[in-house]
């Protein structure tokens, strides 16, 4: 297996098969099916919301180079006369900075870092990308699922009833059949605003915004809710979780943020606190009935997404590692994505096949119908817990 990994490694370089899961499951009896807000889909690596996922042409390179999904750039929930609450967060994006950033423990990793943050284009633009990815979505190419900041009002006030109807309305006739998957964004840059002071106020958006949008739509939808890493300690981030029990799924959990530069950050402290929330929630709060979860922050390996799935996460999604300079790939030809789905995939020591293998061998993965499984890390960490 380590030989024919190896090999694989290094013709791959050159050329990453389009449907590498089928390569994986014939030649290491490897199952890398993973799940998004309910969706079967081939692998577990998807793409986070963000400034690559706002065009019809990156869709397009997505699904060739097969990512499993794509989270579409977060759109501001409106009304029928186009007034948003959130119009705040549809700033136009500055030039992206790829850097790299120390974490505390003073391991190296990379951020990306921009100023801008929600869609700034016309509501009609937005919808229009949504129609292009549900046709890839319908021809099996790609999961595209559209995320929406819809209005979170304070304590003492109602929601913006009327920007969850219009504007939900608007994506269920953009995407047609159901249901319709839609991500809730808990942006990074709400934790570095007043509007995040209080811990009650964010607890009522959290039991409450699932429900608002499915009563919204005319067809069945399914809600994931990117969970935003608050200004308080990791109790109130488990609390958070506990408190999303309306939510079909949660991303654990959206980037750090630095109140003195204004900006949201990644990097190894992301990742340090992501994993021991995870962690703390699932040995005292797991159960088969909590939405399904998917892991997000400073995910650079397929070591990195095993740490995540072994804390009950059924797919990752990343941003930051389909930006890095081209030099830090090991790949020597393709896109961005696909250079990063080969390092991901077949790294012979730290990639998502090599750790399962390693699993196996330390008795901590077992074969079933002669297969390892990646869902069955999650089913092994439910069980563990």
């Amino acid at each position: 297996m380590r030989a024919k990994l190896e090999r694989d490694f290094d013709r791959f370089k050159r050329e990453l098969p389009r449907d590498f899961p089928a390569h994986v499951r014939e030649t290491y009896a490897i199952d890398l099916t993973a799940r998004y807000l309910g969706a079967v889909v081939p692998h577990p690596i998807g793409k986070g919301s963000g400034q690559l996922s706002l065009n019809t042409g990156q869709l397009e390179d997505d699904a060739a180079a097969g990512l499993a999904f794509s989270v579409l750039k977060t759109v501001i929930a409106e009304d029928e006369t186009g007034a948003r609450a959130m119009a705040a967060w549809a700033t136009h994006e500055t030039k992206m900075k790829v850097e790299r950033r120390a974490a505390a423990t003073g391991r190296e990793g990379w951020t990306v870092t921009w100023k801008g943050r929600g869609w700034d284009r016309p509501f009609d633009d937005y919808l229009a990308l949504v129609r292009a990815g549900r046709d890839l979505t319908r021809a099996g190419r790609l999961l595209v699922v559209p995320s929406v900041k819809y209005h979170l009002p304070r304590l003492a006030e109602p929601f913006r009833e009327g920007e969850y109807r219009y504007t939900t309305a608007q994506l269920a006739d953009a995407w047609r059949e159901p249901p319709l998957l839609v991500e809730k964004d808990f942006s990074p840059t709400l934790a570095g605003d007043a509007l995040a002071d209080d811990r009650a106020q964010i607890l009522r958006w959290l039991r409450e915004v699932p429900g608002r949008i499915r009563a919204a739509s005319r067809i069945p939808v399914r809600v994931a809710v990117k969970l935003m890493n608050a200004r308080f300690d990791d109790a109130f981030q488990v609390e958070m979780m506990n408190a999303s029990t309306e939510a079909d799924a949660l991303v654990c959990f959206n980037r750090l943020f630095d109140a003195a530069r204004g900006v949201a950050y990644g990097g190894g402290d992301l990742s340090d606190r992501n994993l021991n929330v995870l962690e703390t929630q699932l040995t005292s709060h797991a159960s088969a009935g909590t939405p399904g979860l998917t892991g997000t922050g400073n995910i650079g390996s397929g070591r990195m997404i095993l740490e995540y799935a072994r804390r009950g996460c059924e797919s990752v999604q990343m941003h930051t590692f389909f930006q890095l300079p081209l030099s830090e790939y090991p790949a020597t030809h393709g896109s961005r994505v696909q250079r990063a789905l080969h390092a991901l995939v077949f790294h012979p020591r730290d990639g998502l096949i090599a750790v399962m293998l390693e699993r196996q061998a330390r008795g901590e993965l077992e074969r079933q119908g002669g297969e390892l499984r990646f869902l069955d890390l999650r089913a092994h960490a439910y069980h563990a817990g």
